[in-house]
């Protein structure tokens, strides 16, 4: 498409502004006829890395065609900006929020001491693998993301195949959290009900329609406010710091406070397994769930100013920021957590609430402290619905999934993925039916969640090693770990290792069929799936982002 752009810069479109005549050179036209000019697709360098990706900027443009001139003349075309995308990785994660909500898991297998050292343990784990994922997002700044650089990473004969699985595994991995973030606001919602209103029956039912309620406000929020988004996600990340203060000082001050020794040094096996250590990896993925997921920002990278700068440093500062005030909550709870028994009976379904209303002993207060975690976890789904869009806009684009064409379509007024937005909604609201029949099969959505995106990260940096230690020299970045790459890529993969050995295993013994993990089967049936597709279909349509790329411009 280049090769024909280039040869038509004197043609020229018309389109009538205000009942004026205006012109536009061809060249500012992208293949769906959205209107992009050059100066405003970013700094130079954004242009450059564009151009080098064989990509179109087709994002974030103007804001209508009657608007044109004075979008043009006034808009930045690139929105996203470093603090707009701290504030997005920042509030998408909810480290400190998710560690709340999960806190049952890990009292149940390996106890507090396993939350504080196993934290701790995942924290160094973490900066290893975002480290490695922040380099490669310098390297090539694409809305693909992983898919995208196991193409240009992966051994030759290997990089179409295993970026087309690589792309079904993230796009799993984000439908997924879109899925169970949505299910634990709603589910939430329903634990507050619960404190306030005795009488209350806990139905499955009304969780999935809260469900719906949350994912379809995220959607809405992300179509007739997408413009907003950026200037939303700083006022959230304001939330998100100070609702930690408002929640960690009252805990601290009034809640009945556990020894040292019971706090950090004692270990738990509540969950029937035959040991402690096993119980305790298990419990391991407590804190392993609560900092997954800092890639978002590099699915939003065609919309960044500067992104082969700001995409790492944001996402490097998301986990300092998230990975201080979890550990900092990790602690609090540790010490806080009063009566386990009273916590893990709790009617409300969630022992966070209950730690709240022991500490508090007031309606009132819990309330407040709740609501905040309720309106931070969604704006993590609205935040969700941008990401889990953009990657399946972007697999489209080059041909990864069913019906790509009709998916990889832009709004020319909205200048979003709306199809990839609604696909997303709608598929959030049907696989939420299944918690009405069986809330361990959601469950197990939510283990899938992090299986897929911890599969995508392993064989990503799997395919950064190789490329380091038989490959070519690597493209140039302006974010790079220097001499001690290699090192913390091989960390990173030691780490992740037993983390995705035991993300399968279910909570607690004897397993049954309502208490079995059945993530496994899920995240196999999607990998089976894809391979189907790949050699019916895939392998014929697909386009391997390696094809487009032209590093002899860099």
């Amino acid at each position: 498409m280049d090769s024909k752009m280039d040869t038509k810069d004197e043609q020229v479109v018309s389109y009538v502004i205000n009942d004026d005549a205006d012109t536009l050179p061809m060249d500012t036209m992208d293949h769906t006829g959205v209107i992009v000019k050059p100066k405003w697709r970013g700094t130079h360098q954004d242009k450059k890395d564009m151009e080098v990706l064989g990509r179109h900027q087709v994002l974030r443009v103007c804001y209508g065609y009657r608007r044109v001139a004075r979008s043009l003349a006034d808009k930045k075309q690139r929105n996203f900006k470093f603090l707009s995308m701290l504030g997005f990785g920042s509030t998408l994660i909810c480290t400190w929020e998710i560690l709340l909500s999960y806190i049952g898991f890990v009292t149940t297998n390996g106890g507090t001491a396993m939350l504080f050292w196993g934290y701790l343990v995942v924290l160094v784990g973490v900066w290893c693998t975002y480290a490695s994922l922040s380099e490669m997002s310098s390297m090539a700044p694409t809305a693909g993301g992983q898919y995208h650089w196991v193409s240009e990473f992966a051994p030759p004969q290997h990089q179409k195949f295993l970026s087309y699985i690589v792309g079904w595994i993230c796009m799993t991995g984000w439908q997924a959290g879109l899925l169970s973030v949505s299910f634990l606001v709603g589910t939430i919602i329903q634990g507050l009900i619960v404190l306030n209103d005795a009488t209350y029956t806990f139905e499955r039912w009304h969780g999935t329609l809260l469900v719906w309620a949350v994912v379809s406000f995220s959607v809405i929020f992300n179509t007739y406010l997408a413009k907003r988004l950026p200037a939303i996600e700083g006022i959230v990340l304001t939330i998100h710091v100070m609702g930690f203060f408002a929640i960690v000082v009252p805990l601290w001050v009034l809640s009945p406070r556990a020894t040292s020794q019971d706090a950090l040094l004692t270990f738990t096996n509540a969950g029937g397994w035959p040991s402690t250590g096993l119980s305790s990896m298990i419990g391991i993925l407590t804190p392993m769930g609560s900092l997954l997921g800092f890639d978002c920002c590099v699915h939003m990278a065609e919309e960044v100013e500067d992104s082969g700068r700001t995409l790492p440093r944001s996402i490097m500062w998301s986990v300092y920021l998230n990975g201080t005030m979890g550990f900092i909550m990790a602690i609090t709870m540790c010490y806080c957590l009063g009566d386990l028994n009273s916590i893990l009976e709790t009617p409300t379904g969630y022992p966070f609430i209950q730690v709240f209303y022991n500490a508090t002993q007031s309606n009132a207060a819990t309330n407040v402290m709740v609501t905040i975690i309720i309106i931070t976890i969604t704006a993590c789904c609205v935040s969700e619905v941008a990401t889990c869009s953009r990657q399946l806009w972007s697999f489209a684009r080059d041909k990864g999934v069913p019906f790509s064409d009709w998916l990889a379509f832009v709004s020319p007024t909205m200048h979003i993925p709306l199809r990839a937005v609604l696909v997303s909604l709608c598929v959030t609201c049907i696989v939420s039916l299944i918690n009405i029949g069986s809330s361990s099969a959601l469950n197990a959505i939510v283990s899938l969640g992090v299986v897929a995106l911890l599969s995508s990260y392993y064989i990503t940096i799997a395919c950064l090693i190789w490329r380091r230690i038989y490959g070519d020299f690597l493209p140039p970045r302006r974010w790079s770990l220097g001499k001690h790459g290699l090192a913390v890529n091989i960390a990173s993969l030691i780490f992740m290792t037993p983390v995705l050995f035991f993300a399968f295993w279910p909570a607690a013994t004897p397993v049954e069929p309502s208490t079995m993990n059945w993530s496994v089967v899920m995240f196999f049936g999607v990998v089976i799936w894809s391979l189907i597709y790949y050699f019916i279909w895939g392998k014929h349509s697909y386009i391997g982002p390696v094809r487009v790329v032209k590093r002899d411009l860099e």
